[in-house]
């Protein structure tokens, strides 16, 4: 790990919530036609993982999200050299930038754009929804013969979590399984103004933090936020950042509107509050990056999902201290569990080879550490056996660890314990079920309400949930809108599924 980890926060909460935005993710990807002896269902017609001398190399085309990075080409020469000696392919790595990714996948799928591997997870490029469209190849064949160190290297809790009406369809990134929120702040100025986070638990209680900062700093954004921002609220949703959800303290299953409950109306006044103080961007309602301001130092607080030792990830990353404070309970919910996955396209001309580099991706830290940091001498240098610092040139390549695999094999950060690894470990095990684990919503007798719904989402959401309308306005409005798009259909049809499942599965 490196710089490279520093995405992997906002993302998820950015990110995260950036995903979170996309209705219950949506994406997709698929290629040309499949002349690889796999087919659609994932049956494995030549399931040989040894590498016969005389095949031609294969060259898989692999779409994975994240901004472009400048020595992306330089550092895929040198894991090519790799792989073509380890499993006879070489690799075409193309970035798409995460505010684009789900967007431009589901153009590109549609139009059969050729690729092998393919970025999926709850929150961007949907994975559940792609699965079941067809996207993608179902993988339990290809597991069992070219992914058996897949099965022994990850925790049994991603395949099982992940499985879409019994099967598997992409392989989750072994990394925290629990999703936490954090406040985090530039240590810097809390230190300057010896502020206390001890009283932070809610966004509410930021208030005299953020109003220090904006009276002293004035080149300072107190509170670092993008549209896709969503206040923490006590719901599990039936679709990520679309507004039906049970309560996570739930007896009975019963699906609520958000955006009747009182919990929203409150969250979205101190949202609206901070908004009007100038604690926040006044273009936060079309921002959809605040790299600029980690870059610069130009920031003060903002909410991340967090893992082990994600303040010292952060302050590697920024090249400044961050520190955090919980703001939420340490979750596992199906977005968790599907938050970052490599599925292997349906119309993969190459599935068996696909699966032998996700395997070698999950199982070898040569791979994996070179794919997550960079090449040794330039991007990173080794301090340890395993152990890493960056070097001036980190900047040049600065890829999202979370969305690359098995995180549980990367280098140590300067300056991480020895024992990182087995605390991701604790940490996992803390997890507290949500009440939805294990539940997908099937959107087929719907698909048109679905696609309404996200119509007025577009429209209401980042204005709302960012502060930028006064809520007690266009909150009803918004509500009007969704209830005519479908919404209470959706919810519904929901809670049919939603009883079902709770019947079968004695909840």
């Amino acid at each position: 790990m490196s710089k490279k980890k520093k995405h992997f926060s906002l993302l998820l909460t950015t990110l995260l919530t950036l995903s979170l935005a996309l209705s219950a993710c949506g994406g997709n990807n698929a290629k040309n036609t499949n002349t690889g002896g796999e087919t659609a269902s994932g049956t494995n017609t030549a399931a040989t993982s040894e590498t016969k001398p005389s095949e031609d190399p294969v060259e898989l085309i692999w779409y994975t999200i994240g901004a472009p990075q400048k020595d992306l080409n330089k550092v895929v020469d040198e894991i090519n050299k790799y792989t073509l000696d380890k499993i006879n392919a070489t690799l075409d790595v193309k970035m798409i930038d995460f505010g684009d990714y789900t967007q431009k996948m589901q153009v590109m799928v549609a139009s059969g754009e050729p690729m092998d591997i393919l970025f999926t997870c709850s929150w961007a490029f949907d994975y559940v929804q792609n699965a079941r469209k067809g996207a993608f190849l179902q993988l339990d064949d290809l597991l069992k013969n070219q992914g058996k160190g897949i099965v022994d290297a990850i925790d049994p809790a991603f395949l099982e979590g992940s499985k879409v009406d019994g099967h598997n369809y992409a392989i989750p990134a072994n990394k925290e399984l629990p999703a936490q929120e954090v406040f985090r702040f530039n240590k810097e100025l809390l230190d300057k103004y010896k502020l206390d986070l001890t009283s932070v638990k809610t966004m509410a209680d930021l208030e005299p933090l953020l109003k220090t900062i904006k009276d002293n700093e004035p080149e300072i954004t107190p509170y670092a936020m993008v549209k896709d921002f969503m206040p923490i609220m006590p719901f599990d949703y039936i679709i990520e950042k679309m507004p039906m959800a049970v309560y996570m303290d739930t007896k009975d299953y019963k699906v609520v509107n958000i955006l009747e409950t009182p919990e929203i109306k409150e969250a979205l006044k101190t949202v609206r509050k901070f908004y009007q103080a100038g604690y926040i961007s006044p273009e936060v309602a079309t921002t959809s990056s605040v790299d600029d301001l980690y870059k610069a130092g130009k920031w003060f607080t903002d909410r991340a999902a967090t893992q082990p030792m994600a303040d010292n990830l952060w302050s590697a990353s920024y090249g400044y201290p961050v520190v955090s404070t919980p703001a939420s309970q340490p979750y596992i919910y199906n977005w968790s569990v599907m938050g970052s996955m490599q599925a292997i396209s349906a119309n993969s001309e190459h599935p068996e080879k696909a699966m032998e580099f996700l395997n070698l991706l999950n199982t070898d830290p040569v791979l994996r550490n070179m794919i997550d940091s960079g090449i040794e001498g330039v991007h990173y240098e080794k301090i340890s056996d395993n152990m890493i610092k960056n070097l001036p040139d980190a900047k040049n390549y600065d890829m999202p660890t979370f969305s690359l695999g098995n995180i549980m094999i990367n280098y140590l950060n300067e300056g991480d314990p020895e024992n990182k690894w087995e605390e991701f470990k604790k940490f996992n095990d803390s997890g507290i079920n949500a009440p939805l684990l294990g539940f997908n919503f099937d959107t087929s007798n719907i698909t048109n309400e679905i696609a309404a719904v996200q119509n007025v989402k577009e429209e209401f959401w980042a204005p709302l949930m960012t502060g930028s309308v006064d809520p007690e306005e266009y909150l009803a409005k918004a509500n009007e809108k969704f209830k005519a798009a479908g919404l209470d259909k959706i919810i519904a049809e929901a809670q049919t599924q939603l009883d079902a499942w709770k019947a079968a599965n004695n909840k």
